[in-house]
């Protein structure tokens, strides 16, 4: 497996992006939606960093059916906290097509937040079908299979604790 991204590159941009949700959101009190299974990793890498209160939650999300996105993003667990008139932060690992942030953020609009952010590590322009906005970024990187520090292969691989390119093998 070819290495994308090393442990430490990816440790010094989630330390950067948590300095910037620091001073953003200075004197506020968001909510940081971590979508799961895959923002995990990237998600509790990145409050340790965050040093303003923050409440944190989850929701379940699935467009993938091993290697691609089926195209069918599908809610599995919803937040247990009420997010109106509340900064919401949404948490990804990789945006690719943009279609599951673009449901996600629909769905959590419905609910009225005072504002809405999305902060991911990776970043696939290549391969995006819906424009999103996207307030944080960590790495745009190219059309490749990412896995490792969270992203799978059917389950696999989520404990690298660097960001690899998924040959098949």
């Amino acid at each position: 497996m070819n290495i994308l991204l090393e442990e430490y590159l990816i440790k010094d941009k989630v330390a950067q992006i948590a300095a910037q949700i620091n001073d953003d959101y200075m004197n506020k009190n968001p909510v940081i939606v971590g979508i799961l299974k895959g923002a995990f990793v990237f998600m509790s890498d990145l409050i340790r960093h965050i040093e303003i209160p923050v409440e944190i939650d989850f929701l379940c999300i699935s467009s993938y059916n091993g290697k691609a996105s089926s195209g069918v993003v599908r809610l599995s667990n919803d937040l247990s906290i009420n997010i109106e008139d509340r900064d919401v932060i949404v948490v990804e690992d990789i945006i690719d097509s943009g279609r599951t942030i673009s449901f996600i953020l629909s769905n959590l609009e419905t609910r009225h937040p005072r504002s809405l952010a999305v902060c991911t590590l990776l970043n696939k322009n290549e391969d995006r079908v819906v424009d999103v906005p996207l307030t944080y970024v960590g790495f745009n990187i190219p059309s490749v299979f990412a896995v490792g520090y969270g992203l799978d292969h059917k389950n696999q691989y989520r404990n690298l604790p660097y960001i690899g390119v998924f040959d098949g093998s």
